[in-house]
């Protein structure tokens, strides 16, 4: 799916359907919505986004969510919430792909931004 110039979209259905680790879906001035797909094992990375909110919902798996000093489990239907500025980490814990769809306040990505892998992003 490029980049959608709709307003309303299904998107847990279209979260659950991506393969790719990173795909932007969408980017206005002042946010952005990308999906991701974490296979079994792997991790997003630990980062820091300097002034970037950032909230990522999950739609199928299991992981492990690091925030700041906190550390909790994450599931379908869990929402984790990064303040602008907080160290954060995300690993797949379980069988399967973790599948998520986050947004970003102000966009991270160029609008577009495709990776199929973890590899691909660095």
């Amino acid at each position: 799916m490029k980049e959608t110039d709709k307003t309303t979209l299904p998107i847990v259905q279209i979260a659950r359907d991506n393969d790719e680790f990173r795909k932007v879906i969408w980017t206005g001035e002042k946010s952005q919505v990308v999906l991701m797909a974490v296979p079994e094992g792997g991790e997003i990375g630990g980062e820091v986004h300097e002034g970037h909110d950032q909230l990522l919902w999950f739609v199928d798996g299991e992981g492990a969510a690091k925030i700041g000093d906190r550390e909790e489990s994450v599931k379908a239907g869990d929402l984790s919430i990064v303040p602008s500025g907080t160290w954060h980490n995300f690993k797949n814990t379980g069988s399967g792909m973790l599948k998520l769809y986050t947004t970003y306040s102000p966009p991270e990505h160029e609008p577009g931004t495709e990776h199929a892998t973890k590899a691909d992003a660095s």
